[in-house]
């Protein structure tokens, strides 16, 4: 009886230390290195840089013009000591990078930009690890003098891949690029 005990905890334990292994390798893939809000002209801007590098699998899709899309998400909220939490910031952004086999470049496109196009892979991923500053909010939709908490992460949109290649997504751990939350106060 002991020894079946022992044998299942063991077992269990297992399966535990393998699955908190691969969250882990999932959320090294892309590394939030900066992130905070700065504010000018009426406007709060989020200012983020990251670190990222394509694996063979996504190198290989891009290189046969598949385009991949990567979704940056922010949330700001006012903690509320009696009442639910107000939520006045909750948006989300996505980055386009995509390659022309005819033109051999690469091209990079933000909403709110215009799209830039870039002769290597490696100066395609710099315009995505150090995107442009991200208007975020007017001056009247954050308080000034409140505390807010406010979390940024940036993840590879595979609801964006053509339908094939969503599937393998899924079952694929190359392709599930996804960044830890990125939390921080900020006082206006």
């Amino acid at each position: 009886m002991i020894r079946r005990l022992s044998k299942f905890l063991f077992f269990i334990a297992f399966i535990v230390m393998t699955a908190g292994s691969s969250v882990a390798l999932a959320s090294d893939d892309i590394q939030i290195k900066t992130a905070r809000i700065e504010y000018t002209d009426n406007t709060y801007r989020l200012l983020t840089s990251y670190s990222l590098d394509f694996n063979h699998s996504l190198e290989e899709m891009l290189s046969h013009g598949i385009p991949l899309y990567f979704k940056t998400e922010i949330e700001v909220v006012r903690p509320r000591a009696f009442w639910f939490n107000e939520i006045p910031v909750s948006k989300s952004r996505t980055t386009r990078i995509s390659y022309n086999v005819l033109t051999r470049q690469y091209s990079i496109s933000i909403p709110g930009t215009i799209q830039r196009n870039y002769s290597t892979l490696e100066e395609a991923l710099s315009a995505i690890r150090y995107p442009p500053g991200w208007s975020i909010a007017d001056q009247s939709d954050l308080s000034p003098g409140e505390e807010y908490q406010v979390a940024v992460r940036i993840m590879l949109d595979i609801s964006q891949l053509p339908k094939p290649f969503q599937i393998n997504a899924l079952n694929n751990h190359d392709w599930r690029l996804v960044s830890d939350w990125k939390r921080f106060s900020y006082v206006p």
